[in-house]
C-alpha cells in the first residue's frame, strides 16, 4: 500500500472505533426504555450505530487492499449517515428542550407538568391506546412497588419528602403535593385537603394496581424520564459525530491524495 492508502485506512479503523460508542448508546437507550415500558425512538440510534459501524468497516477494508471502488462508496454512504446522525441529533435537542420538572417547597424531589415538555412529546403519551399499554406495563412493573417496600425505611413523613424520587416515581406512585394528601406510606395516601388544586388529586387511587397511572402527572413523569434518557445518550452521541465527521473530512483528503499517488504510478509505469 503507499503512505496515502495506509494514512486512509488507519483514519477508517478510526472511523470504526468512533461508531462504537453509538452502537453502544443505541443498545443502552433500547435497553433503558424497555425496563421503563416506553417505545419512544426506542431502536434507530442502535440501528444507525449499527450501520455506520459496517460502512467504516467496508471503509478499513476497501482502504487496506486499495480497493477504490469500495472506499468511493464508503465515502458516500459514511456521507449519507452522518448527516442522518446530525438530523437525529438536531431533533432529540428540539423535542427534549423543554423540562415540565419543578421544584417543590420542602421537598427534595421534583414533580412534573405535562406543559413544560415538547407538543411532540406531549402527543406521544396523549394518545389513549398508547398510554393504556404503557400504564399497564407500569402497574406490573417494579417502578412503585419499590417505594411501597421501602416505607420501613420512611419512619416519618419528612424522611420520605426529603428522599430523592425518580421522575416515575414523583408522577405516577404519590399524588401531587398540591391536592394536601396525608402521607401514610409512599404509596398510601388520604384526606386531601384540596381537590380542586388539581385535576390529577381525583385521580388517585390507594389501590396498586391504580395509585396515579391514570395521572397527567404520570405521563409527565415518563417523559421526565424519556428526556434525561435522551440528554445522557446525546452526550456520547454528539461526541461521536464530531469525531466521525474530523475524521471523514481528513479521510477524504487522503482518499483525493492516494488516488493521486495511483495515477502519478500509472503514468510513471506508462512511460518506463
Amino acid at each position: 500500500m503507499g503512505v496515502s492508502n495506509n494514512i486512509t485506512a488507519c483514519l477508517n479503523f478510526t472511523a470504526l472505533l468512533c461508531t462504537i460508542p453509538v452502537v453502544a448508546t443505541g443498545l443502552w437507550f433500547a435497553s433503558k426504555q424497555g425496563a421503563e415500558c416506553a417505545r419512544l425512538a426506542r431502536w434507530p440510534v442502535a440501528i444507525l450505530g449499527g450501520l455506520l459501524l459496517l460502512v467504516a468497516l467496508a471503509g478499513f477494508v476497501g482502504a487496506y487492499w486499495n480497493r477504490q471502488g469500495l472506499l468511493a462508496a464508503y465515502l458516500f454512504a459514511m456521507a449519507a449517515l452522518i448527516t442522518l446522525l446530525l438530523a437525529l441529533l438536531v431533533f432529540a435537542f428540539a423535542v427534549t428542550h423543554g423540562s415540565g420538572a419543578y421544584q417543590v417547597p420542602g421537598r427534595a424531589y421534583r414533580e412534573y407538568r405535562l406543559q413544560g415538555f415538547s407538543g411532540w412529546l406531549r402527543g406521544y403519551v396523549g394518545d389513549p391506546r398508547r398510554w393504556e399499554g404503557i400504564r399497564a406495563c407500569l402497574a406490573a412493573s417494579d417502578t412503585c412497588r419499590k417505594l411501597g417496600v421501602e416505607s420501613a425505611f420512611f419512619i416519618a413523613p419528612e424522611q420520605f419528602y426529603q428522599s430523592h424520587l425518580s421522575p416515575l416515581q414523583s408522577g405516577c406512585c404519590k399524588p401531587p403535593t398540591a391536592c394536601g394528601y396525608t402521607y401514610v406510606s409512599p404509596t398510601v395516601w388520604t384526606n386531601p385537603a384540596n381537590t380542586a388544586a388539581d385535576a390529577d388529586c381525583g385521580a388517585w387511587s390507594n389501590d396498586p394496581r391504580q395509585l396515579c397511572y391514570w395521572c397527567s402527572s404520570c405521563k409527565a413523569g415518563m417523559l421526565g424520564t424519556l428526556r434525561d434518557q435522551w440528554r445522557r445518550a446525546n452526550v456520547a452521541l454528539v461526541a461521536a459525530t464530531v469525531a466521525l465527521v474530523v475524521v471523514y473530512i481528513i479521510g477524504c483528503s487522503a482518499f483525493k491524495n492516494a488516488q493521486t499517488e495511483d495515477l502519478f504510478r500509472r503514468y510513471k509505469w506508462s512511460n518506463t
